[in-house]
């Protein structure tokens, strides 16, 4: 179904005989009505029921928080790959494992402050029972952009001047969003829809929705994108669809980046909200089934180490405290290792040292004061689809 455009363009200026036509959205929901034909309503009820998955995790892992751990660095590094980082999952756990030389600060930074926002969106939600709001899609942008490159423009606070998307100057760009001076309007209305006002709505397509109309408006003068991927998770989780944050479509936007930018032009152009619905729900599905998929993989790496490491006879029990932290960070050093097991730094040199012959962890780093130990195919199945943009 074709609506037409869902909003209106307004001219803001005219330099050289250049006009400039900024695009401001209507309200939400979309009028008229989403049609949901009977292919839509299918894949609907298959992308809920592959986000019913997911709540199943406990069940084939024997610590939920070890994977969730690390599958938000994952998700960390994809969101901020769209936007141009271009670390790698290694550097961050390296990093976050011993602070070392070497690995692009700025990159590994802006990675650092994704995980610091999410953490922080949904501890306000699941701790504070702080609702969401205006005011905490502000305070995950300031975490956002707290420090490294883009704090300097205005971390947590609306833009208050224009901005645009492609080109030099807003007169040749591929989108101009709203004058700033609607963002308070334009986002207070897309409070009231999180809110089901004026009416209620299904929790996948108000991620959807709202996902859309987030960008549409762009309201902050950068970290748009990583807020509006994170915006998603935080009303999954809100709304009760996912216990935990482990629902992300930054590897599925990657992955079809072109057509995601063409269906959101298609949205705001056309009104084809149905067919970005079928986008992002396709999308749901398979970052669902792949989230459950990977847990079954490292479920089952995970107990082919253990049988390995049983059969080091009195050495057991300090080796699988080490795979268990293993589990949580994958790059270690062995000054970490003493820390979080407890054990002694002889036990722990030696105990690297039979992990490493049996083909569990690998040395990355070399030198008395410079080794790290990797437990590299764990790594190795985190880190597929992470590969830098090209």
């Amino acid at each position: 179904m074709e609506r037409g455009l869902t909003g209106r363009y307004e001219t803001i200026s005219t330099v050289g005989g250049e006009k400039c036509r900024a695009f401001i959205p209507d309200s939400l929901p979309p009028h008229p009505p989403i049609k949901f034909d009977p292919d839509l309503q299918e894949l609907y009820e298959r992308a809920l029921l592959a986000v019913g998955g997911l709540s199943n995790l406990s069940t084939l892992l024997s610590d939920t928080d070890l994977f969730i751990y690390n599958y938000v660095r994952k998700e960390a590094l994809l969101s901020s790959q769209i936007e141009g980082t271009q670390s790698s999952l290694d550097e961050l756990l390296l990093y976050e494992s011993s602070q070392a030389p070497g690995v692009p600060l700025d990159d590994v930074q802006e990675l650092i402050n994704y995980i610091r926002a999410l953490t922080h969106g949904i501890k306000r939600i699941r701790e504070d029972q702080f609702p969401l709001s205006l005011r905490l899609i502000r305070e995950i942008h300031g975490e956002l952009l707290a420090r490294g490159r883009g704090s300097e423009k205005e971390p947590g606070e609306f833009r208050r001047s224009q901005t645009w998307i492609g080109g030099d100057r807003p007169g040749n760009a591929i989108f101009v969003p709203p004058p700033h001076e609607k963002v308070i309007e334009l986002m207070g209305d897309l409070e009231n829809f999180l809110h089901n006002q004026p009416q209620k709505t299904p929790a996948l397509l108000k991620a959807a929705i709202s996902h859309a109309q987030f960008e549409t408006i762009h309201p902050f003068l950068d970290g748009n994108g990583r807020v509006g991927r994170l915006l998603i998770s935080i009303i999954l989780f809100d709304e009760g669809i996912i216990l935990e944050p482990i629902l992300y479509l930054s590897l599925y936007f990657k992955s079809h980046r072109q057509q995601y930018y063409d269906l959101l032009q298609a949205v705001r152009t056309k009104g084809d909200w149905e067919e970005w619905l079928r986008f992002f729900l396709a999308g749901v599905k398979e970052t669902s089934e792949l989230a459950v998929n990977t847990a079954r993989r490292l479920t089952l790496m995970f107990e082919q180490d253990r049988e390995k490491i049983k059969g080091m006879g009195k050495a057991t029990n300090s080796a699988l405290r080490i795979h268990h932290e293993l589990q949580k960070r994958p790059i270690v050093t062995i000054p970490y290792v003493v820390q979080s097991t407890g054990l002694s730094k002889p036990t722990v040199s030696s105990m690297m040292r039979r992990l490493v012959n049996l083909g569990v962890v690998r040395e990355i780093k070399r030198g008395a004061r410079k080794r790290a130990f990797s437990y590299s195919r764990y790594i190795q199945i985190l880190s597929e689809g992470t590969e830098p943009i090209t």
